[in-house]
């Protein structure tokens, strides 16, 4: 492999990282309700079908565009978990452990948002890269590494048990993202551009930055 082909490998796994970054936080809070020891195994088997789903989004990136509905839905259920955290533990207590049979229900779930999330994703990687396998490899690297910090934004949740509420805060926010993506296609798609609706990446962002920064000022206060 070329210093060429190395340089765009981890500029695709960046790439990655950067568009999907906030999956992380989603799978974290996913598998936050299922025992310790299911955790990791959950996380593992969401990998090996983040991996089947990517693929086969590369092979069929021309036809991704189509899955407004994926993002709309994943939207939806993200926002649905914000609402449901705080309807149900408005002072951020932790979730009660779930039961071992929800595991393969958090399995697919997981699978079912990853796909939202690789619509945005892949097509800018698609753009980037013609070469498929270095297009995957670099994908498959992004998706080791947010794998792997979603297992730490697991365990910073059990120390700081106050940061509970700022993860489904940015669940939440990512959901509206989400969803007005969805819209947005759906709208091109029909050829209603008048009917678009947009979530500026600047305002995501910033969004984004101040949940992190008061949120985890207030929950590191209350914590300590």
């Amino acid at each position: 492999m070329s210093g060429e082909d190395l340089l765009v490998l981890f500029s695709v796994a960046a790439l990655e990282v950067l568009l999907s970054g906030d999956n992380a936080l989603v799978l974290a809070v996913m598998v936050r309700p299922l025992p310790p020891h299911l955790r990791a195994r959950a996380l593992l088997y969401g990998l090996l079908g983040a991996y089947l789903l990517r693929g086969l989004a590369l092979l069929f990136a021309v036809f991704l565009i189509r899955l407004w509905w994926a993002q709309v839905l994943g939207g939806l259920y993200l926002v649905y978990l914000m609402v449901r955290h705080f309807r149900n533990h408005p002072e951020g207590k932790p979730l009660p452990e779930a039961s071992a049979k929800t595991f393969w229900r958090v399995v697919l779930l997981i699978n079912l948002v990853d796909l939202a999330f690789a619509v945005d994703s892949i097509l800018a990687v698609v753009a980037f890269s013609k070469d498929f396998l270095l297009a995957f490899l670099g994908v498959a690297l992004g998706i080791l590494f947010i794998r792997l910090l979603a297992g730490s934004v697991v365990v910073l949740m059990e120390r700081f048990p106050g940061l509970e509420k700022v993860a489904y805060a940015l669940v939440g926010w990512a959901g509206v993202k989400l969803f007005l993506e969805g819209t947005h296609t759906l709208a091109h798609l029909l050829h209603r551009p008048g009917l678009a609706l947009a979530l500026p990446k600047a305002v995501f962002r910033g969004g984004t930055c101040l949940i992190l920064t008061v949120g985890g000022l207030l929950a590191f206060r209350k914590d300590a």
